[in-house]
């Protein structure tokens, strides 16, 4: 078991990755036996899955909240229904939430505890590759709303974070590869061990070989947890994560977030910004080439041609990143290092884009 530390102080929380099954033990170290638990799962986790944790927790009351499945259960409704869970079932401030799931149970599960009692603790278990390398690790919670993806939330961290490897065997293809999106993220901006791990074992990484799986994990956190700890609220380096993101969230935007997965767009959004980065001289085509070249290694899309600038300018301006009606942008340099930037030549966006 490999355990990376995120957060500062009395919000410092541990990240455990295993290639096994979470043992008895681990779920039960940071959970009160006293205390009451909601697990708040969906409607996609395997049955098996949520019988064994809740075989495995010592605590006497301990309930399920189960969402459907998708996007639309991060919603202002879904959180009133929990919220609402919670009052019937009378929990306080010594009780726990459970986030069980992918990336939108984890969103709304850590918000709900930000907010119940101004706060409470919970702990996230993510069950997909996206979630455990991205989503679960920073202390980001949020719901969505009719204007946008994320725009209600707060920066609240769990107790910890439980991953295993083993979670990723029912991942349907797409949403595994919507995980391997963020984890090349990471070797785009500044991780050059995880760039060589991909390099070389990239078929044991199609493969879902979970010993790989691991040390894949394992690399992707040390990079987020580094920076998410420098920058808790987003307010500097932590910026950087966002590479390829405004292009992607444009992209999923414009779909209406329906036959895309966040990940393939964020794919998508990366060459984009990788090709913008060489239009403004802060790489070289041999640096493309190696993003193209690594992409492609997965097997993941590349081609963004049916999105035009026209098509994605209405979105791109509703990013959170626009200050003072400017579009910051994440981008790369010859030694794949992200940075942020909001001096750029506009054209060079409208060529890249067509």
């Amino acid at each position: 078991m490999s355990i990376i530390s995120a957060g500062k102080g009395k919000s410092k929380y541990n990240i455990h990755i295993e290639d096994k099954e979470l043992s008895k033990n681990l779920i039960n170290k940071y959970l009160n036996k006293q205390s009451k638990i909601l697990i708040v799962t969906d409607s996609g986790i395997p049955k098996k899955y949520l019988e064994h944790l809740k075989s495995n927790i010592n605590n006497k009351s301990v309930h399920i909240f189960t969402l459907p499945k998708g996007e639309r259960s991060k919603s202002y409704d879904s959180f009133k229904k929990i919220i609402n869970e919670l009052s019937k079932l009378k929990f306080d401030r010594s009780d726990y939430l459970i986030a069980f799931g992918g990336g939108v149970v984890g969103d709304i599960t850590g918000f709900v505890a930000s907010t119940y009692l101004r706060g409470i603790s919970y702990i996230q278990i993510p069950t997909t590759l996206l979630a455990q390398v991205d989503s679960s690790v920073g202390g980001k919670t949020a719901i969505n709303i009719p204007q946008g993806k994320n725009l209600v939330g707060a920066f609240y961290n769990p107790k910890c974070v439980l991953i295993s490897t083993q979670y990723l065997r029912t991942l349907s293809e797409d949403e595994y590869k919507s995980g391997l999106g963020e984890v090349i993220k990471y070797s785009f901006i500044g991780n050059k061990t995880l760039k060589k791990i991909i390099e070389d074992k990239s078929k044991q990484i199609i493969e879902r070989k979970e010993s790989t799986l691991k040390i894949v994990i394992e690399q992707s956190i040390k990079t987020k947890a580094k920076i998410v700890t420098k920058d808790e609220k987003e307010s500097g380096i932590r910026a950087i994560l966002n590479f390829g993101h405004t292009f992607g969230h444009a992209i999923e935007a414009y779909k209406k977030y329906k036959n895309i997965t966040h990940g393939a767009a964020i794919v998508l959004g990366m060459i984009i910004a990788s090709k913008l980065s060489l239009y403004e001289g802060y790489i070289k085509d041999d640096q493309l080439k190696k993003v193209l070249d690594i992409i492609d290694s997965l097997e993941l899309e590349s081609d963004y041609s049916k999105y035009n600038y026209a098509k994605l300018k209405p979105f791109m301006a509703k990013d959170k990143k626009v200050s003072n009606g400017k579009l910051n942008l994440v981008m790369i340099d010859k030694n794949f290092n992200g940075f942020l930037t909001s001096k750029y030549n506009l054209k060079n966006i409208k060529k890249v884009l067509g």
